[in-house]
């Protein structure tokens, strides 16, 4: 009973520890402005280089205990976890926007105070040249996303179409908001699907649909197949009864008559329609008696044996001639015997 608790209890704690692994690998970085001049501003009325976080996912999951970091040091391998903490901002908890929904969205500001706030990070960010961004997951080792973003202008952002990266001139960008661009080429079916079905009601539907359709096609298909049947059945038994079965006996006859032509036609009229294959059937059976001692053996000796039949008793025939009061001491006469053959 103990090693039983102690594998449902692993199975429990791998598979929660795969659930968070999956969800926080749900969470990307979906866009960037390091120059902020006429963009959102904070609850302080400033106006500061942000970043925004997006759950690519159907399930809610909370971001805090997360690392920000434009320090590229954090990718040597040789770092410790501890040591590539150092170099990283965390997201703090205690606000409720870090429970990030289903496709939802989440400011960071960066370059400042976090005691002005829980979003607020003294993530450095320089707007005068590339910046290195990485998420790191809550143990500072796993890398979630990263992306490096080219020099940028006064609100211009880089933000994320799919897999892509394009940069959004002033007054284009959407924080907060899910990702749109000015373009002529249009997006993918798959993005548009995503798009106007957030939630996956319509791809729900769609599948349940397909799923009556499939089992309305097999209903109809097991019907006719049963009426199908039940016709064969029908059919087979009126060609049992009369008039038919005359006639189906006729159809036999003409087919064995058939038949036995063919035979006299390929083997000549000494065979009288015979199968070849019975001649040699029969041949063999008489070959495999012969070589069995399968026959009857006669001795060629007749045995006679004599057996009185009476056929010439002429005492019994003239019985009624004779005087039924002679004496007793008339005796009957000799009665000749006839031999018997065996």
């Amino acid at each position: 009973m103990t090693n039983l608790r102690l594998m449902l209890g692993s199975l429990v704690l791998l598979g929660s520890v795969t659930m968070f692994g999956q969800g926080a690998n749900n969470i990307v970085i979906n866009e960037v402005m390091t120059r902020n001049t006429q963009s959102i501003e904070d609850e302080f009325g400033h106006r500061e280089a942000w970043v925004e976080l997006a759950n690519t996912s159907f399930s809610t999951y909370n971001v805090r205990g997360m690392y920000l970091t434009t320090n590229p040091k954090v990718l040597d391998t040789s770092l410790t976890a501890p040591q590539r903490i150092a170099l990283m901002s965390v997201i703090p908890n205690g606000d409720d926007r870090t429970n990030l929904g289903a496709h939802h969205y989440m400011m960071l500001y960066c370059n400042s105070n976090p005691a002005q706030g829980k979003l607020h990070l003294s993530l450095p960010v320089d707007s005068t040249g590339n910046v290195f961004l990485a998420l790191y997951n809550a143990n500072g080792v796993d890398l979630i996303d990263s992306v490096t973003v080219p020099v940028l202008g006064a609100n211009e952002s880089y933000a994320r179409f799919g897999s892509q990266w394009t940069v959004c001139e002033a007054g284009e960008a959407t924080p907060g908001h899910d990702n749109k661009i000015q373009s002529d080429t249009a997006s993918n079916k798959i993005e548009q699907f995503k798009e106007n079905d957030p939630y996956g009601f319509a791809m729900a539907v769609m599948a349940m649909g397909i799923v009556f359709l499939c089992l309305a096609l097999l209903w109809i298909f097991f019907t006719l197949f049963g009426m199908v049947m039940r016709h064969i059945d029908t059919a087979k038994k009126v060609a049992n009864k009369q008039p038919i079965k005359p006639i189906t006996k006729t159809v036999e006859m003409t087919a064995e008559i058939g038949r036995k032509t063919s035979n006299i036609l390929q083997e000549g009229l000494d065979k009288k329609g015979i199968d070849m294959e019975v001649y040699m059937a029969v041949i063999g059976m008489a070959l495999k008696q012969y070589e069995d001692d399968v026959h009857d053996v006669e001795s060629g000796v007749i045995t006679i044996k004599p057996k009185d039949t009476g056929w010439d008793d002429e005492y019994s025939q003239m019985t009624h001639l004779h005087d039924p009061f002679l004496p007793s001491s008339h005796s009957a006469p000799n009665i000749p015997t006839t031999p018997e053959l065996h």
